[in-house]
């Protein structure tokens, strides 16, 4: 689908449903509304069963369903004990740990509702959370999370404990403010000793209309706002997915993306809950490439920032491999590309291409499958920013069934990739269960089980997203094709109106530049008043370097490294590449590639890694000026850190490239 064709928009009153007569019950059981009574009974039923395991050390920690609940009663109970009361909020900053999912169980088993945080967040970011949600507790996982805390403390006034669960560092610490889990959790026995139904009793008073947490927005555009997410939402949330994906006991998932993703809450979480598989814990996020081949799931739930990174290190993997390695990818890829293509259109594979694919998975695809870690995968699903086409054919040519999952902080998912229906173009089309119809300017309309009651504290807000007939206006722009597959477009507000009255996408354009191995983020720019489309585009410093160690090209930073003449002559090529897909009019004249990589500590992306568009203007608008007025380049300060440690600040001149 080019951007021509996309930015052909359509209006109509036509809602749109699964395609697949797959029923949702519209009523939950009583006695399995909440996440709690869920957890309870599947931890009963599965009770000498693996349900966590973390990597620590090298080894993996593994506990039961039993020890698991054991966990949880005893952390709900210390939270009762230390005077929660139901309606009340905790907050949860940390890494993907179980003691993260403990925390959260037992807030909600005792009533609370609870918020997680990005564990990057810095002082401004949590302090808002914390405040805004007006939290009465603080889980803050180690030493890093409790200072900032403790920075914050006369901020906060609301939070009565800060409980940290890794101790590390934090032995010479004397603040009765602070309290550790394992405090709490004999607090919490003591208290069951006293109360021996006092457990049992809160777990039944729940209901799936409570508020489970608030998932705060990624704030693109402005603050965060906190979307108040049922009980009944995740669990309905979940049920959208898995009525596609089924989920088992026996199936291994691997617990990377932040809790404070609602995907990661829905299909992880509350997947985990409702389904019983095992989570696995990476011990970091700098061994997860290592644990990921050691579990080999059978699910998996990355965000696409993630795909990318992994195409871009297969590739350059590929790249620097031995000689055979490469003309065997250079010539099994292209059989690999036409038979996904020829099996997407028809539905199957004749007989002579299954024999190609089968030999060529023999010979490549499958050895580099089981590299990547995944091997057994029967289930990989991207989200949050569009996954452009070529990252999709990509993994669905090397035998990874990748699909596309579009949705939202307040809806979870909209639209899915069905099993042998894929349109790489698209997102998908409804789940089970949703509806989706395009209002004025073909913004996406949902309504289904799942979506949210509000925004905390933010009337007006909600007022705008929640209209009369229970459809959430997304803000997002969309088109359905003829079979009832919805292509996303782009946020509304992004859209770009060419100087000849035609639209395009900038996300579209950026995703098909991001697959490139060489290119990190990019963000193009255009309008009425600027006539063509510009770029600022990040390389992506590990594969740039080693492509110019291989060539010879000397560089002493990163500063240095990308302003050099053979790296513009590189990226221009990937330019001119992605350029040839274009219609005349969106296709980018000139670009710059900035001296440093985007950062969220700049607030130049969000914490889920979406660029912050508007804040990006106003920071790198001598580039555009320079770009949109014939300048050759432009005089910046850059920060430097070269490679034995030290930092400095240097003038250096990024070059504008016409294409």
């Amino acid at each position: 689908m080019t951007v021509e064709a996309k930015a052909h928009l359509q209006t109509e009153d036509r809602v749109y449903r699964s395609p697949e007569k797959l029923h949702i019950p519209s009523t939950l059981d009583p006695s399995l509304d909440t996440l709690p009574k869920n957890f309870v009974a599947t931890a009963q039923k599965l009770s000498s069963h693996v349900a966590l395991r973390k990597k620590r050390f090298g080894i993996w920690q593994e506990y039961t369903w039993a020890e698991s609940l054991a966990q949880v009663r005893d952390l709900a109970l210390g939270l009762i004990s230390l005077g929660l009361k139901r309606g009340e909020a905790v907050a949860i900053i940390g890494e993907n740990d179980p003691e993260f999912y403990w925390a959260e169980l037992a807030t909600w088993c005792g009533g609370g509702r609870t918020t997680a945080i990005f564990t990057d967040a810095n002082l401004q970011e949590l302090g808002y959370v914390v405040t805004n949600a007006d939290a009465v507790f603080l889980f803050a996982h180690d030493q890093e999370q409790v200072d900032k805390a403790l920075e914050l403390r006369e901020k906060m006034p609301l939070v009565r404990k800060v409980i940290y669960w890794d101790d590390k560092g934090m032995w010479h610490y004397r603040d009765d403010w602070l309290m550790s889990l394992e405090a709490v959790e004999i607090n919490g026995r003591e208290y069951g000793a006293q109360n021996p139904r006092a457990f049992e009793t809160a777990v039944a008073q729940g209901s799936g209309e409570d508020i489970a947490l608030y998932s705060y927005t990624s704030g693109t555009t402005s603050l965060p706002k906190g979307a108040m997410v049922r009980q009944r939402n995740l669990i309905y949330g979940n049920r959208h997915a898995s009525s596609l994906g089924p989920s088992f006991p026996s199936d291994n998932y691997l617990s990377f993306s932040p809790p404070a993703w609602i995907t990661e809450q829905s299909l992880g979480l509350t997947g985990h809950i409702l389904s019983g598989f095992m989570v696995n814990f990476p011990e970091s996020p700098e061994t997860v490439q290592n644990d990921l081949r050691e579990i080999a799931p059978s699910q998996l739930l990355f965000p696409s920032r993630v795909w990318e990174n992994i195409a871009s290190t297969v590739q350059m993997k590929i790249n620097d491999s031995s000689w055979l390695n490469r003309t065997l990818f250079r010539l099994l890829l292209p059989v690999a590309y036409r038979a996904a293509e020829i099996e997407e259109r028809r539905g199957g594979l004749p007989p002579h291409w299954r024999a190609l694919r089968a030999a060529a998975d023999l010979a490549l695809f499958a050895p580099l499958r089981n590299m990547m870690g995944m091997s057994r995968m029967r289930d990989a699903f991207t989200s949050g920013a569009s996954l452009s086409p070529d990252q999709l054919r990509f993994f669905r040519a090397v035998g990874v069934e990748l699909k596309n999952l579009y949705g939202s902080t307040e809806c979870q998912s909209h639209t899915f990739h069905y099993k042998g229906n894929i349109k790489m173009e698209t997102v998908g089309a409804p789940a089970p269960g949703v509806e989706i119809k395009l209002g004025p300017d073909n913004e996406i309309w949902v309504r289904s089980q799942s979506v949210f009651c509000g925004y905390y504290k933010d009337e007006e807000k909600t007022a705008k997203a929640l209209d009369a007939d229970g459809f959430f206006h997304t803000g997002d722009a969309g088109t359905f094709d003829e079979d009832g597959h919805l292509i996303y477009l782009d946020r509304i507000s992004d859209m770009i109106d060419l100087a000849n009255g035609e639209k395009f996408s900038p996300q579209y354009i950026e995703g098909r530049l991001k697959f490139s191995p060489y290119i990190q983020d990019v963000m193009t720019v255009g309008g009425f008043d600027m006539h063509f489309v510009t770029a600022i585009i990040n390389i992506d410093f590990d594969n740039v370097a080693r492509w110019a160690e291989k060539r010879r090209v000397a560089f002493t930073t990163f500063v240095d490294l990308s302003q050099k003449q053979e790296v513009y002559d590189l990226i221009k090529k990937e330019v001119e590449r992605v350029n040839r897909t274009l219609p005349e009019a969106a296709r980018i004249r000139k670009f710059v590639i900035l001296h440093k990589a985007f950062d969220a500590d700049e607030a130049e992306l969000t914490r889920t890694r979406k660029l912050r568009r508007r804040t990006l203007e106003q920071k790198y608008g001598d580039m555009l000026t320079a770009m949109y007025t014939n300048l050759d380049k432009v005089m910046v300060s850059a920060e430097v850190k070269y490679r034995d440690g030290r930092t400095g600040v240097v003038q250096t001149a990024v070059r504008v490239c016409e294409v």
